[in-house]
């Protein structure tokens, strides 16, 4: 195999743990009974569970350098026809999603019209909304702008968004947050996401308007790796580079927090830091496991999912609604569905809920790679 090759799997297995990570965190037996590592912050924090969305966007702007590359970083008509043919996809993946769950759920709900179920209550920004902004954004970024001046960008994203936050009071939990505020105005409280914390619960949207711009950042530094995958021909120098750069953003992202709190549902740029400072950590352990020393068996679980990234996750948010909405019958007022049935299953055997329901998401995540590793063994690569 040649060293080539071998980088790619590397990138290939990152991305597919990523995935892998998403659907686990996502698909818990019951949102009321959480391992802590499996929850998300609050507000102000980062937990295991945070790690796993700026994971895949680290790695999304990684292959985003090896897709671009192709086109030697040039804008053309057929790049830009594939550049905005991608976005638009993105979204309207995202949106169809919301309009399966919507359609499913009114089914047992009268009351729902049709207008609610395409419009009234549609989110308009969500996971695929925002990769779809990113890739836009990222790829237009880097052939639009020469690769010296992209670390330049960077650096003045991050700045200008915590300034933004920080006039905008930005880092609290309130309905003066900018980020609500804006969205707000935008896209208006029914169609955008509702987070709670402390008790209070507001609009404001994790992947919202302007929280996408520091995202924009993260994946061109994902870019920026992807750069120095491909120019740095030997595994070692790689390894090196690449881990002193993600030391160098995790140190900086660590001490930035005291003045800048790192938050992912803000998306604040210490975050932006000290995640992507994570994974070209892991980037570079994977790069010595797998290419330095060879030791690729572990990994073949992952690489399913990593070769069809957005497919296998689109295939498991459409699992998640079917199994948590179709009735397979009544347990007096209560509603008898797969997710129920699995999740009550396991109960049965676990001692506590809080298992059951970990038990549960690692079930969840298995049926899903089932079907990516079909895809994986038949050699067939569905690129959204």
């Amino acid at each position: 195999m040649t060293k080539e090759n071998k980088r790619l799997l590397a990138v290939d297995i990152l991305r597919g743990i990523t995935v892998a990570g998403m659907l686990l965190v996502n698909n818990p037996g019951s949102w009321g009974h959480l391992y802590t590592p499996l929850e998300h912050a609050e507000w102000i924090g980062l937990t295991p569970t945070d790690l796993v969305f700026p994971f895949f966007m680290f790695v999304m702007g990684v292959s985003m350098f090896f897709s671009l590359r192709k086109f030697n970083f040039k804008l053309s008509g057929g790049l830009l026809l594939k550049i905005c043919r991608r976005t638009v996809l993105l979204f309207l993946i995202g949106w169809m999603v919301q309009w399966f769950g919507m359609w499913l759920r009114s089914l047992y709900n009268p009351d729902v019209t049709f207008f609610d179920v395409m419009f009234a209550k549609l989110r308009i920004l969500g996971v695929f909304q925002r990769l779809a902004l990113v890739y836009f954004f990222g790829s237009m970024v880097a052939v639009l702008f020469k690769q010296r001046f992209i670390p330049w960008i960077i650096g003045i994203i991050l700045v200008a968004y915590a300034v933004i936050l920080g006039m905008g009071q930005g880092y609290d939990f309130t309905s003066d947050n900018i980020l609500c505020r804006f969205d707000t105005a935008v896209l208006g409280e029914d169609h955008m996401y509702h987070e709670s914390a402390g008790g209070i619960t507001l609009a404001l949207d994790p992947e919202g308007i302007l929280s996408t711009l520091p995202c924009i950042a993260h994946v061109l530094i994902g870019l920026m790796v992807g750069k120095c995958l491909t120019e740095v021909h030997d595994n070692r120098d790689r390894i090196v580079q690449i881990a002193v750069w993600g030391g160098v953003m995790l140190l900086v992202g660590w001490l930035l927090q005291y003045g800048i709190p790192c938050a992912k549902k803000a998306w604040t740029s210490s975050y932006v830091l000290i995640t992507c400072g994570m994974a070209s950590s892991v980037l570079a352990m994977l790069i010595y496991a797998i290419d330095v020393k060879g030791h690729n068996k572990w990994c073949r679980f992952f690489q399913s999912f990593g070769v069809n990234p957005l497919f296998c996750y689109l295939l498991g948010s459409i699992f998640a609604i079917a199994f948590g909405t179709i009735r397979l019958g009544m347990d007096g007022d209560t509603p008898i569905t797969i997710k129920s049935m699995l999740y009550h299953m396991w109960q049965a055997v676990t001692t506590t809920d809080e298992a059951a329901s970990c038990l549960y998401a690692i079930t969840f995540v298995l049926i899903t790679w089932c079907f990516g590793y079909i895809l994986y063994k038949k050699k067939i690569y569905i690129k959204i």
